[in-house]
């Protein structure tokens, strides 16, 4: 029987490839811009709001977009020239790690949760168990992200590479960072939906390091990022699919992992500097 006529698989499909086009292009200007550390604060931040929604009766996607976009812009605006620096994430990660671990004993004790698998799913996803309508909103948020990243891609692009000479020409470097860290809140929220928190940071490096790897023209990188996470995202529910044993959250960050092993053992070179006439 073929996976298309499970409605799981296909709304899982709907909403992964959407989700997995927006976390290529997002995670392509974090490893740019050598913000990864970010993304993995903002998985911290994702298990703490959503369980903050959790413990006080909301649906927690509204504690995954309001906790991640609010920390994004903490982290923009603590930042310098709104990039959130190691000091700045380091001073608040142990904080808000904390925080979900009580908002986790406060939703497990507090509230007679027929649900016991929500810290879980909020930890590793479940994507296969998304509706019709869950997966058509994921759809259409991630959609709107993708096109949020392509209309200020190519002055992001300028800021990032050579920050001094973007703010000469009046590039707002600023505002630039600063909407580039709430569209890595809101991609973050979307990818936990996916693949958990714990591991949504896999699905925002790994195909854009491939990528960086590959090639050293930026656009190109830019497509192939979020080209590669498209295909590792089918390629894992696939495996998934057919091998029911893997979790799809697993099956999706082992392709992912496998392709950017693949890609630094292909080439050995170390990457070229991105010139300021390709930006």
């Amino acid at each position: 029987m073929s996976a298309f006529t499970h409605p799981y698989f296909t709304h899982a499909l709907l909403a992964g490839t959407a989700i997995a086009l927006a976390a290529g292009l997002v995670g392509y200007f974090l490893v740019l811009r050598t913000q990864v550390f970010t993304g993995d604060a903002l998985s911290h931040v994702a298990f703490t709001g959503a369980l903050a929604a959790l413990a006080l009766g909301y649906d927690l996607r509204l504690g995954l977009f309001a906790a991640t976009v609010v920390f994004a812009v903490v982290l923009g605006a603590l930042g310098r020239r709104s990039r959130a620096d190691d000091i700045v994430i380091g001073s608040l990660f142990s904080w808000i790690l904390g925080l979900g671990v009580f908002f986790l004993t406060l939703y497990t004790t507090s509230r007679n949760t027929g649900n016991g698998t929500a810290g879980v799913n909020v930890l590793f996803g479940s994507i296969f168990g998304l509706s019709a309508g869950q997966a058509q909103l994921a759809a259409v948020v991630a959609g709107v992200i993708c096109l949020a990243v392509l209309a200020v891609a190519r002055p992001l692009l300028f800021a990032s590479v050579d920050e001094a000479v973007a703010t000469a020409r009046r590039v707002p470097v600023r505002l630039l960072g600063l909407a580039f860290l709430v569209l890595v809140g809101a991609c973050a929220a979307e990818a936990t939906q996916a693949v958990g928190s714990l591991l949504l940071l896999g699905l925002l490096a790994a195909p854009a390091g491939a990528a960086q790897r590959l090639t050293d023209r930026p656009y190109h990188a830019l497509a192939l990022s979020a080209g590669l996470a498209v295909a590792e995202m089918w390629a894992g529910l696939a495996l998934s699919y057919y091998v029911p044993q893997l979790p799809p959250s697993f099956a999706i960050m082992a392709v992912a992992t496998a392709v950017y092993a693949v890609a630094l053992a292909a080439v050995r070179r170390p990457r070229a500097r991105i010139g300021l006439a390709e930006a």
